[in-house]
């Protein structure tokens, strides 16, 4: 997608291109058919947009494709706490963050109060969410001494850099994006933090330098947004970020649907608590849910999500739950029907979440381990943000340069 000022350098270039043509042709020379001064400010223009210009695209190719090579390897991600967790939550984020700290990623984990507000948030339930959240964050297997857990909000840079990033946004390119049409469409009133939901998330992960971001499908879209983002800064003031990339995952975890509705996704905010799986549902719970998960009428197991959403659904809990990939959990399935494949089904995630379950159980009677937690995290973030909103911020202007600062201050 082209942001506005490549549009704007790629009209230019045309239109002298055009102009130089017409001149060439007419065999006059720019003094005759300007004035002098018109001339050389033409000259100047045309100077102005070929330097801009290659200093743009190779701004450009240097955050695209030395992301690994100038910036340290970082992974950043956001958990709204907004309810329960449920197997999409714990399937698509919690265990993709240990998956990535287990490989040896510096793996930075926030709780994301500050976006929740973009809906509806009734004061006195969000501390305990939070908690919540973050409990489930370390029952996952999270573990705090080789990356970062905190809470958003306390680290005042996401707030301060969101703020300089909005202003190099435009209203078009985030008024455009599907989320927020969607969104916007079924709100009479639509809050200005809507709009800025894309920037927010970009100030998340500029203000520790991500470099890479685990994301599903329909948040690619904001990625876009921060990287973009990140160019226009760079034009601007210089460089300051790398360019995050998504970690797209390819085991369907960012896929998982509803299971009374599977043309929907498995979703807190469903009215109907038999659509999604919880954390901290017994083993009961978890059966009775899945007997009662939507199939079709034909009773053979086969994964093809277009045409047979349902059963799909349910093998692709059962590969997510077992490590199979879909032809193996459909072998097993051979020969069953798809109401003894929910047997199945069920029994893999009963295995699966009942040790997160007790881990979760376990912190819940220990709130104060959590805050310590969220507490020590929070002071390590904010350590890092200020490193580089201080550069930031030099750039931009706010800050004097550190060797005029250091020449006022003796």
């Amino acid at each position: 997608m082209l942001n506005e000022f490549t549009l704007f350098t790629i009209f230019n270039i045309i239109f002298y291109k055009m102009v130089l043509f017409t001149i060439l042709c007419s065999k006059l020379t720019p003094t005759k058919m300007f004035s002098m001064k018109s001339s050389a400010l033409f000259t100047s223009h045309m100077k102005c947009i070929y330097r801009n210009s290659n200093r743009f695209f190779s701004d450009k190719c240097k955050s695209e494709e030395k992301v690994g090579e100038a910036w340290p390897r970082r992974v950043v991600t956001g958990l709204q706490p907004t309810g329960e967790l449920h197997l999409g939550n714990y399937f698509g984020a919690l265990r993709r963050c240990v998956q990535l700290q287990e490989q040896g990623d510096d793996v930075m984990v926030f709780i994301a109060d500050l976006h929740s507000f973009t809906g509806r948030q009734e004061a006195g339930e969000l501390q305990p969410r939070t908690l919540q959240v973050a409990a489930a964050a370390l029952a996952a297997g999270l573990c705090p001494e080789r990356g970062v857990l905190f809470v958003q909000s306390a680290v005042a840079r996401h707030a301060e850099l969101c703020w300089l990033l909005a202003c190099l946004a435009t209203h078009a390119r985030l008024a455009h994006l599907p989320q927020y049409k969607e969104k916007a469409a079924a709100i009479k009133e639509v809050p200005v933090g809507l709009l800025l939901y894309p920037v927010l998330q970009a100030a998340d992960i500029l203000v520790y330098r991500g470099t890479h971001v685990p994301v599903g499908a329909d948040q690619a879209q904001h990625l876009q947004v921060a990287a973009q983002l990140v160019r226009t800064f760079h034009h601007r003031y210089g460089r300051a970020f790398p360019t995050p990339r998504a970690l797209l995952p390819d085991d369907g975890s960012d896929r998982i649907r509803s299971l009374r509705d599977p043309s929907k996704k498995m979703s807190k905010s469903d009215p109907d608590p038999k659509s999604r799986i919880l954390l901290t549902d017994s083993d009961d719970a978890i059966r009775l849910k899945i007997r009662k998960a939507v199939t079709d009428f034909t009773p053979q197991v086969t994964f093809e999500p277009e045409s047979r959403a349902g059963v799909s659904n349910l093998v692709r809990l059962h590969c997510l739950a077992r490590d199979l990939v879909p032809e193996e959990a459909v072998s097993e399935a051979e020969g069953l029907t798809s109401a003894q494949y929910k047997e199945v089904v069920a029994s893999a995630l009963c295995e699966c979440v009942a040790p997160v379950r007790a881990r979760l159980a376990d912190l819940a009677a220990r709130p104060h381990l959590v805050r310590d937690v969220l507490r020590h995290g929070a002071a390590r973030a904010r350590l890092r943000a200020d490193e580089v909103y201080e550069r930031v911020a030099e750039l931009t202007g706010l800050r004097p340069p550190a060797a005029l600062s250091d020449r006022l201050v003796n």
